[in-house]
């Protein structure tokens, strides 16, 4: 403590080190726990509801899991069939794809553009990008598969052990201590952040399936389900969303129907991720960009797909956190959007 600012600082860094490096080599530890966490945290204000309408917890629990469990078994079941029916059909998306970059490489070089297909080709490539969108969700989803019994336990635990957490801080530390409303501040608002984005993350991911499907472009419920994933991740994950699909109706159909298709999806995103989402959040609720970006590369880098799918809910965990006390308020000011680019219409 008597030490200088500089020594500290170098080992509050070296902390901080040695603790992440500690996340990564734990990872496949850690992954199950957090998605078991992110599910305990969206299905507990369905929890609540039970209990409101006299429903016991070991019921509500039952109910619950049903319904994961059901949601879960809808979405392996799509995605697998997706991916093996896209496996199948790689070949065939190849020779199209040879055929439209040749239709290129002659038009370009009527305008005096020298070029060839297999140049075209070697820097456009929509099936290798497909691929990786593939490969990334396989690793999900076996992640998910290896570890489901341990993440549906997890859950169980959670959800009884969030229901009573407030009593035991309220006998622990008594009425008056401030662990107690920061912690239902915290929780309050980590409800609200995840309940609000599942609920546009869902309109989105209706909204991709009924454009996609409407477009005649194959594997649309595959679609549909990563715009609902990706949803998770501002700015970024729309973008990262739309790149498949686009570029398989440009393979499917031509450019025409891929420039519909892009436009379609800018539409989606603008209107749910800068109308509607940002009133319904308001203020005090959203990550600046930049801190979007970096939390994608660093939770991706720490725990995989997974870190990437939850990078954002992450931060907004720290976020949510450092917003509950007076000292570090600062911190969650500095990782948090614009205030004055913040609609001033308030929450709808």
């Amino acid at each position: 403590m008597n030490s200088s600012p500089l020594t500290r600082g170098l080992v509050a860094l070296a902390a901080f080190v040695i603790f992440i490096a500690g996340l990564r080599a734990a990872s496949s530890l850690i992954v199950p726990f957090l998605l078991a966490t992110f599910l305990a945290v969206i299905t507990s204000p369905l929890m609540i509801q039970f209990k409101k309408w006299g429903v016991g917890s070991g019921i509500s629990i039952v109910l619950i899991l049903l319904m994961v469990l059901g949601i879960l078994w809808m979405i392996l079941q799509v995605a697998g069939a997706s991916i093996n029916e896209f496996t199948r059909s790689s070949e065939d998306y190849q020779i199209r794809l040879r055929g439209i970059t040749r239709e290129w490489a002659i038009w370009l070089r009527s305008k005096g553009v020298d070029t060839d297909s297999e140049t075209l080709n070697s820097f456009f490539n929509p099936a290798n990008t497909m691929r990786v969108v593939v490969n990334t969700l396989t690793t999900f989803i076996t992640g998910i598969l290896t570890n489901t019994f341990l993440i549906l336990l997890t859950t169980v635990f959670l959800l009884f052990e969030l229901a009573g957490l407030p009593n035991k801080l309220r006998l622990a530390f008594g009425e008056d201590h401030p662990s107690v409303p920061g912690w239902e501040r915290f929780t309050a608002s980590l409800n609200r952040y995840l309940a609000i984005k599942s609920v546009v993350s869902l309109l989105t991911g209706i909204s991709a399936y009924t454009l996609v499907r409407i477009l005649g472009i194959d594997f649309a419920l595959l679609w549909g389900i990563l715009a609902f994933m990706f949803n998770y991740v501002p700015n970024i994950g729309s973008i990262m969303a739309a790149v498949p699909p686009v570029m398989l109706s440009l393979v499917q159909y031509g450019t025409a129907r891929a420039a519909t298709c892009l436009l379609g999806y800018v539409v989606i995103n603008v209107v749910y991720g800068n109308l509607i989402e940002p009133r319904v959040m308001g203020k005090g609720l959203g990550l600046s960009t930049l801190v979007v970006w970096m939390s994608l590369i660093f939770w991706g880098w720490v725990f995989g797909p997974v870190g990437m799918l939850l990078s954002v809910p992450l931060t907004m965990v720290v976020k949510i956190a450092m917003e509950s006390k007076a000292d570090t308020m600062w911190l969650a000011v500095l990782l948090g959007s614009d205030p004055g680019a913040e609609p001033k219409g308030g929450s709808l």
